[in-house]
């Protein structure tokens, strides 16, 4: 069987960066939470992005489960949450024991529908927070979410786990709320093998977080604890390969980019294939090149088929309102989130794929919908 082509796995730097960042924690015995490592991943990610402070964690869901926090979500709050999207965005909402309502996508963006938000907020005025997510490294239609969290204060969350490096209007993603978070999962364009960053303008909020994630811990020469705490800081281990992979971010981008051309270019010919949307103000990560599929052929046949060929692929998002766990909290929208599952398929997006997978790809799809085709005349 031929070799393996992944969806989206882990790509060390062929320079080495993370090895040099990892030996130097190895050899200051900076093995364990905090370090140089923590502190310089914390700085430069900062720094690239633009914004004033950032905190790494143990996760993205941990850096969602701190912004609710700070942002002052308690028990019984409503928190309005993009539908189509990872469980991991709407399970911190339950963590602070809140009620999510869940936010439908628009045709546009394929991420949170400003005028269903706008419409959630006329149905729940005392809303506490918002969490947009930035899909598949698409950016959301971020002025009218930003004008409408502002003019009901609310505080806005980004959850732009999977769109680190995206811009929207020529700002990163994850600094236009009050909070944004990012996921440095095995998957993702760049990878601490796992972990997450929240990061805000808010420095004091920031550095309050850093305390609960550190387990509250007082100051105090005795072990002192005046807050619930949390274990949710990153190793220095684990920050000096995110120290690394900062340094090759540039070039994940432009492979994604590479990638999703190639499929585009194979394929937009396709009868009933269409890509996810673009917007000429929105520049992309490319994390996932994704499709969606209107005819007879469904995104099964394609994922089977591809799965045949040792190749990895998979369904877009099932929306949370669709989830049993979360199907007894609000939605509000026309069901485009919910369509968007039914038809779309992400492909391999992986950045080692040489020409010769991507082109194993394409043929195995183009083979799928032209029998089907074929079959019909």
């Amino acid at each position: 069987m031929a070799d393996k082509i992944y969806l989206s796995s882990p790509h060390m730097s062929d320079e080495g960066y993370e090895m040099q960042y990892i030996k130097e924690a190895f050899e200051t015995n900076w093995i364990a939470p905090l370090g140089e490592n923590v502190n310089g991943f914390e700085t430069e990610l900062a720094e690239m992005i633009v914004v004033k402070s950032a905190a790494a964690l143990s996760s993205g869901t941990a850096a969602i489960h701190l912004a609710l926090k700070a942002a002052g979500v308690n028990e019984g709050d409503i928190v309005f949450c993009s539908t189509l999207t990872f469980s991991a965005t709407a399970n911190p909402i339950i963590y602070q024991n809140a009620i999510p309502v869940f936010i439908d996508s628009d045709n546009e963006t394929w991420n949170m529908c400003p005028k269903a938000l706008e419409e959630a907020f006329g149905k729940y005025p005392n809303v506490k927070a918002v969490i947009v997510v930035h899909l598949y490294g698409l950016s959301a239609n971020m002025d009218p979410i930003v004008d409408l969290c502002q003019a009901h204060n609310v505080a806005l969350i980004e959850d732009a786990a999977e769109s680190l490096g995206t811009y929207y209007k020529g700002q990163y993603t994850g600094t236009f709320g009050d909070y944004g978070i990012f996921s440095f999962n095995g998957n993702k364009i760049i990878t601490t093998s796992g972990g997450g960053a929240l990061v805000s303008n808010n420095e004091e909020r920031i550095a309050k977080a850093r305390f609960w994630a550190t387990q509250s811990r007082d100051l105090a020469r005795h072990y002192q604890h005046s807050e619930l705490g949390f274990n949710y800081r990153m190793s220095n281990v684990v920050a000096g390969i995110g120290r690394g992979q900062l340094k090759v971010l540039a070039q994940r981008v432009e492979k994604k980019k590479y990638i999703y051309n190639f499929y585009r270019k194979e394929l937009s010919g396709l009868k009933n294939i269409e890509f996810m949307p673009s917007n000429e103000w929105n520049e992309p990560n490319y994390w996932l090149s994704t499709i969606t599929l209107n005819g007879e052929i469904r995104p099964l046949n394609v994922m089977e088929a591809l799965e045949m060929e040792n190749i990895e692929s998979r369904p877009v998002w099932k929306p949370m309102h669709m989830q049993p766990f979360f199907e007894k909290y609000d939605f509000v929208g026309t069901g485009v989130s919910e369509k968007l599952f039914e038809n779309g398929i992400c492909l391999p997006s992986d950045t080692k794929m040489t020409d010769e997978d991507l082109e194993r790809v394409v043929k195995t799809i183009k083979k799928v919908v032209l029998v089907d085709i074929n079959a019909r005349m």
